[in-house]
């Protein structure tokens, strides 16, 4: 021994201590240790249910499905005549999704993207998945899928080809031997999809749902989160959510579920939808919201990101449809079940919508929305011409009986309103206006009948995607957004105000209540400034229009004297 070298001697040390831990394991073997129950994770719990296992990969069996995996991101595009498609197989993800018809705000604008990239990139991807075990739900979102791309109308694609024509169906398949994933696109020429997802853990199915992240819609409107919601119908009813009823309520991160089935659901913003429809699958919902860091070390801020996602609560393989494209009625009335109760009209959607069904048969003989609207509004006050003939008539005869009617309250004025003799001023006031056929409400009805027009235009010029970037003429690019430098707003304030001067009112109306009715297109003004270019210019001709014939009514009927009044009468 004493003339071994250090090497032998650290040798033979190996040994001796291999030796020994080999006869201490197998005769002295430690008892199991009990089954150690998965931390909780740090982020959101995931929201859709399974019985399946969440097994570490050291301990799980051996593999039982194949590998399929991609040595290297790719990114496809699939373009129809609506839309350009810009998927990647990183996984399984969409990264831009742009409308060839409709263009953002930039300068010089773009065809409008739906995906907002910077925010997507921290919060995840549209159509990433939601998965009932986590560490399962991250290996699915960053694994690289196989991608193969069929259906072509010219045949298979070539191998290095990276942009292809809908129809094409597109599809993204991952295994690591215990964990695969099966999604599979089918896009075609309109807009919409059909998408299948299966997910299987060592052979028994996850429940999955394709999830919407990242922001969505018009970046114009997203700078305004309280118009990107959240919605689904069920039970005949349409159910819209803004950012602020997403989420749990004391952590709005973590994903509520609204359990289906659904007729469908989705994400929204004015004029743009993403929604998913069933398709042999049974959908629920399950929505929550990110707060963007939008402010500095010094300053800081957030910026609510809307998200939701669209699957199944059972572990079985997910079929849906998708519409992702503009909120359209004519293309929304073509889906099945119909989409068109995204296109809200309020309570006046029986005005609103053939107001807009009339602008639009306008607009194909006037090809621009701006003078389609002065049109239609001399049309319809042309209409009401009568109704204006008439009012005029009445609010003559109630000036010429104001004296007589002034002169009744002069007596009664002593009298308390509680006091009964109050109701005999009433009653002899009653008395004159039937004498001479006088309506005392005459002169409500216009604005009667024009308040719900108008709030129907408001919801209409709203809602409606053919005014979005609709030209008018001048400093009016887009009738759907307030006026930039509020000249409309102001001579519709100028006008409203004329028509208030001109308007014959009974001299008896209290001086504060005229006063009040003077004032009141100033109050109107600081409403209609952030209003829509478009209903400012309804309402700005309406005024013009109805000056125009209050002015004729006034010079072609002017108020006659008393005397003559008396005269007539005898």
């Amino acid at each position: 021994m004493k003339d071994m070298s250090d090497q032998v001697r650290g040798l033979v040390f190996v040994a001796v201590a291999l030796l020994i831990i080999v006869i201490w394991s197998h005769f002295y073997k430690p008892p199991e240790p009990p089954p150690q129950q998965k931390p909780a994770p740090t982020t959101r719990q995931a929201p859709v249910t399974s019985n399946a296992p969440t097994t570490p990969a050291s301990a799980r069996a051996p593999a039982s499905t194949p590998v399929v995996k991609a040595a290297e991101e790719k990114i496809i595009v699939v373009e129809s005549p609506l839309y350009v498609a810009e998927l990647s197989n990183h996984g399984g993800v969409v990264r831009s999704w742009k409308l060839k018809k409709y263009l953002d705000d930039q300068k010089p604008p773009h065809p409008l993207d739906l995906v907002f990239p910077d925010v997507a990139q921290q919060f995840g991807w549209p159509f990433s998945l939601m998965l009932s075990d986590s560490q399962a739900e991250e290996q699915a979102n960053s694994s690289l899928y196989k991608l193969e791309v069929t259906g072509l109308r010219g045949g298979p694609p070539a191998l290095d080809q990276a942009r292809f024509d809908a129809p094409a169906t597109v599809t993204f398949h991952y295994s690591d031997g215990h964990l695969e994933v099966t999604k599979k696109i089918k896009f075609d020429t309109n807009y919409e999809i059909s998408v299948e997802t299966s997910v299987t853990l060592d052979g028994k199915p996850l429940s999955a749902a394709i999830a919407w992240r990242g922001g969505f819609g018009d970046r114009a409107v997203y700078q305004a989160a309280q118009l990107v919601s959240v919605f689904y119908k069920q039970g005949g009813k349409l159910n819209v959510m803004q950012y602020k009823k997403l989420g749990v309520d004391k952590n709005q991160s973590q994903p509520k579920l609204q359990p289906g089935p659904m007729e469908f659901l989705g994400i929204e913003d004015q004029f743009f939808t993403a929604s998913f429809l069933p398709d042999g699958t049974d959908l629920s919902l399950w929505d929550w919201v990110q707060q963007r860091n939008t402010g500095t070390a010094d300053k800081p801020e957030s910026q609510p990101v809307a998200e939701m996602a669209a699957g199944t609560m059972n572990p079985a393989p997910l079929k849906m449809r998708a519409y992702i494209g503009p909120k359209d009625l004519a293309l929304l009335s073509k889906v099945q079940p119909s989409l068109e109760e995204l296109v809200q009209f309020g309570w006046f959607s029986f005005i609103a919508k053939p107001l807009l069904f009339v602008l639009q048969w306008i607009h194909r003989y006037i090809p621009n929305y701006g003078w389609a609207i002065v049109v239609f509004t001399l049309v319809l006050t042309m209409a009401m011409l009568p109704i204006r003939i008439w009012t005029f008539h009445s609010a003559r005869k109630m000036q010429l009986v104001a004296p007589e009617v002034k002169a009744i309250q002069d007596r009664y004025k002593k009298y308390s309103m509680s006091d009964p003799r109050k109701r005999k001023m009433q009653e002899e006031i009653m008395a004159v206006y039937q004498r001479e056929g006088v309506n005392p409400m005459g002169s409500c009805l216009p604005m009667l009948v024009q308040i719900p027009i108008l709030f129907a235009f408001y919801r209409m010029l709203a809602g409606a995607i053919e005014l979005r970037h609709a030209p008018w003429f001048g400093w009016i690019h887009d009738l759907s957004a307030k006026d930039p430098y509020y000249i409309l707003p102001i001579l519709m304030v100028i006008t409203t105000y004329l028509m208030t001067k001109m308007t014959p009112t009974p001299a008896t109306t209290d001086p504060a209540q005229q006063k009040m009715m003077m004032l009141m297109p100033l109050f109107m003004g600081f409403i209609f400034f952030n209003l829509s270019s478009g209903l400012n210019l309804y309402y700005f001709a309406s005024n013009l229009i109805g000056v125009v014939q209050q002015w004729y009514l006034n010079r072609a009927e002017p108020l006659p004297s008393r005397s003559k009044f008396k005269n007539k009468k005898e």
